[in-house]
């Protein structure tokens, strides 16, 4: 009688249907990518203490926290072709060896001038890791398994930063500011140490490196997120917005001129013709745009508006992690089981769309009666997000995988600024419009409670109060922060005082974010239309089917 044959014993030891070597990677890759999407957000909540124990001002501030988004931003593309040159793993960790260092620094750090410097080595770091890590997955993980692994990481790259607010929310409950870059530092090195258990791949005939297209896309990149961060303090038309953005533009147009001409090039242009490339890219940057324009509104209502502390409106953004990771399988299988690219695209973000614009249309009272809002965000961004890369990296050669990846990651940064850009913009032109009022009024109300003062024989308490005026109601009209830290300092005896400056201001806040959530909504869901029509049906469309 013949025996059965003996299973294969390297079929049997599987995660998810992955081999254990496919899974390990994306592991490490999915890690790694996970930090640097972090640390863009991780320092938000901490900004307070920083600026306490630094003195740092307001610009100072910001600067601490894009400073790492502009020097990730711009060294993207020649960081990603330098890993296809050099060894993908070889350059994840040398990146987070600067990243581990950089994060490492500023707990010596006592000026705000230092700390922005190594947010931005830092940022340089970044570049280096996060297109190697999904180029890492690409080339490492066998074609038929390539999707999954591609869903995990959009998976993770997009609640990446939504875990960089649940860390550094934890940390500040127990510990200083200090220990979020120890945190990052201590997970950098950890992760760097793993790296040395995967396999490595590179471009093994890479041509000449494209030095004049590297220096041109650094500049072009960094004048459009340069002017993008900018706008919204300095306004649309500051002179200095306006060379950054029309620089950029122009420089982006030189690159492609300059790009078409070189026999190697940093990136070749004519990648952007493939329309499955083409609406992947755009599709991720429009992902970025509402999801970080809308992360600026809504931890601002969670927190401002109901209370929320940084820990609780982390675990409040929870909706958001659990639908992206699940809907980001199901997009990407879908998409590329049923050749339905075009509509998984243009289906999650006209859905994603739709639940931005509730967010603004509805008037929401508590957390719990906006979450169906967010789920709905949620599964639209989920659906998208993963077919959108899996459109970019599936369309470029193998041996590009790095600047592939390096494409996807620009667009994200590029439409994570234009969304911070226009939600900023919308909330500090009408926040400014409506306070007015509120802080001309506690002006007044605070010179006369100290002239009382002064009458009722407190001559020191009362000019103290009258001096302050003029403080109190510039800090007001800057912010809704800055106005309930100035209704928190106020004396028991003007109380009322408080309360009316609180509800001035936060109905001066709501209106003008109802206004950012449709307008964000609506041009998410208008780019749903552009790609029904620009998007094939096919993730890698056959030549051969007209249609597409």
């Amino acid at each position: 009688m013949k025996r059965p044959a003996a299973p294969d014993p390297t079929h049997q030891r599987t995660i998810a249907g992955l081999d254990l070597h496919s899974a390990w990677l994306i592991l490490i890759a999915c890690a790694a990518v996970s930090m640097v999407v972090a640390a863009m957000a991780a320092l938000n909540t901490a900004l307070p203490d920083i600026a306490i124990d630094t003195g740092a001002d307001s610009n100072q501030m910001t600067w601490i926290v894009d400073g790492y988004t502009l020097a990730l931003a711009a060294l993207l593309l020649p960081a990603g072709a330098i890993g296809d040159r050099f060894g993908r793993r070889e350059v994840l960790i040398v990146g987070l060896a600067v990243f581990a260092v950089a994060s490492l620094l500023p707990v010596w750090t006592d000026s705000p001038t230092q700390l922005i410097a190594t947010r931005i080595v830092a940022g340089a770091g970044a570049a280096l890791i996060m297109p190697t890590t999904l180029s890492l997955i690409t080339a490492g993980v066998p074609e038929s398994k390539r999707p999954i692994g591609v869903s995990i990481w959009a998976a993770v790259a997009g609640a990446g930063a939504i875990a960089g607010f649940l860390v550094t929310g934890i940390l500040l409950e127990f510990f200083s500011w200090q220990s979020i870059f120890i945190t990052f530092a201590a997970s950098a090195v950890l992760t760097g140490s793993l790296c040395l258990t995967i396999g490595t791949s590179k471009d093994h005939d890479p041509g000449r490196f494209d030095i004049g297209g590297s220096v041109t896309s650094i500049l072009a990149v960094t004048g459009i997120v340069l002017g993008l961060l900018e706008a919204p303090h300095r306004g649309w038309v500051d002179p200095v917005v306006l060379v950054c953005l029309v620089g950029g533009v122009a420089l982006v147009a030189a690159f492609c001129v300059l790009e078409l001409r070189r026999t190697s090039p940093l990136l070749d242009v004519r990648l952007f013709t493939n329309r499955a490339f083409g609406s992947g890219s755009l599709s991720v940057m429009m992902q970025f745009f509402a999801t970080f324009g809308v992360f600026f509104l809504i931890l601002q209502q969670f927190q401002l508006v109901f209370g929320f502390t940084p820990l609780q409106s982390a675990f409040a953004m929870m909706p958001l992690v659990v639908g992206v990771g699940i809907f980001a399988l199901f997009g990407n299988w879908v998409a590329v089981r049923f050749h339905s690219l075009r509509f998984v695209l243009a289906g999650g973000l006209l859905v994603a769309g739709l639940g931005i614009v509730l967010l603004g249309a509805i008037h929401f009272d508590t957390y719990l009666s906006l979450t169906w809002t967010l789920v709905l965000c949620a599964i639209g961004i989920g659906l998208a997000t993963a077919p959108s890369t899996t459109a970019i990296m599936a369309n470029t050669p193998l041996g590009n995988q790095g600047v592939g990846s390096a494409v996807n990651d620009t667009a994200r940064e590029i439409g994570a600024a234009i969304g911070i850009a226009i939600a900023g913009s919308i909330m500090a032109a009408g926040y400014s419009s409506r306070i007015g009022p509120v802080a001309d009024s506690a002006q007044a109300q605070l010179i006369a409670m100290g002239q009382q003062q002064v009458g009722a024989g407190d001559t020191l308490g009362g000019e103290l109060l009258i001096s302050q005026a003029d403080v109190a109601a510039e800090h007001i009209s800057r912010s809704l922060a800055e106005a309930t830290a100035v209704a928190d300092r106020l004396p028991e005896q003007a109380a009322s005082l408080a309360t009316q400056i609180l509800h001035g201001a936060q109905e001066a806040f709501l209106e003008p974010m109802r206004q950012a959530y449709v307008i964000l909504g609506a041009i998410l869901m208008a780019s749903s239309l552009v790609l029904i029509w620009l998007a094939p049906r096919r993730v890698i469309p056959e030549s051969f089917d007209e249609s597409d």
